[in-house]
């Protein structure tokens, strides 16, 4: 497979995965609805960041060796799942005046905030632990035994600006100033209500079974 059919193959695929609902999506959602579009778009670049991980693994031929691993997976379907309730308890015991407090912080806080912002979407793709065998899927499909490293690197790269574009769009989305005034006179319950959204996924995560 040349490096551009490889591509149309990459793109369908992972857009139709990006798009599908789970946690990524309901972080991106809560963040951008409750703190606003800097807050969604920080967020956005660590989802694609942990996207890295799974395409460095993979490439190193370890996604094969993770999704046939029930210890491995088993010990990721444990921190995934935590990582989401935490996430979601957070939502929780969300409280009113959040967006305007972050706001109205000087330019060292917002960085800081950007930095955990980042840290947050890159763990909750990261610990996803059906990623391993949804890149053994999609890599067998694209790789091949004398694939040269630049080509599949430019795959890796690709996949992440599909997956950060993905969610900036939705983030401009939700942060339309119509809409995000409406959302962020009761951003507390939005927080809540995805925050048990989260929850939920997380304890789906915990006990369900990886396909």
């Amino acid at each position: 497979m040349d490096l551009w059919q490889g591509l149309l193959l990459i793109t369908s695929i992972h857009l139709l995965a990006a798009a599908s609902p789970g946690p990524d999506f309901v972080l991106v959602s809560q963040q951008t609805l409750t703190q606003g579009k800097r807050a969604g778009l920080w967020c956005s670049l660590g989802i694609a960041l942990g996207l890295g991980i799974h395409i460095l693994y993979s490439a190193l031929g370890l996604a094969t060796v993770i999704a046939n691993s029930a210890t491995l997976l088993w010990v990721i379907k444990i921190l995934g799942g935590s990582y989401l309730i935490y996430l979601g308890l957070q939502g929780l015991r969300s409280r009113g005046g959040q967006v305007t407090a972050i706001s109205t912080t000087g330019a060292k806080t917002a960085s800081l905030a950007a930095g955990k912002l980042v840290r947050r979407g890159f763990l909750c793709n990261a610990l996803n632990p059906k990623a391993p065998v949804y890149f053994v899927s999609l890599f067998t499909l694209v790789l091949s035994a004398d694939m040269p490293l630049y080509q599949l690197a430019i795959y890796g790269l690709w996949m992440m600006v599909i997956q950060f574009v993905w969610f900036a769009l939705v983030v401009n989305i939700l942060s339309q100033p119509r809409l995000n005034a409406q959302f962020q006179r009761c951003s507390h319950w939005i927080d809540r209500v995805l925050g048990g959204a989260m929850i939920a996924l997380g304890l789906k995560v915990l006990v369900g079974k990886i396909q």
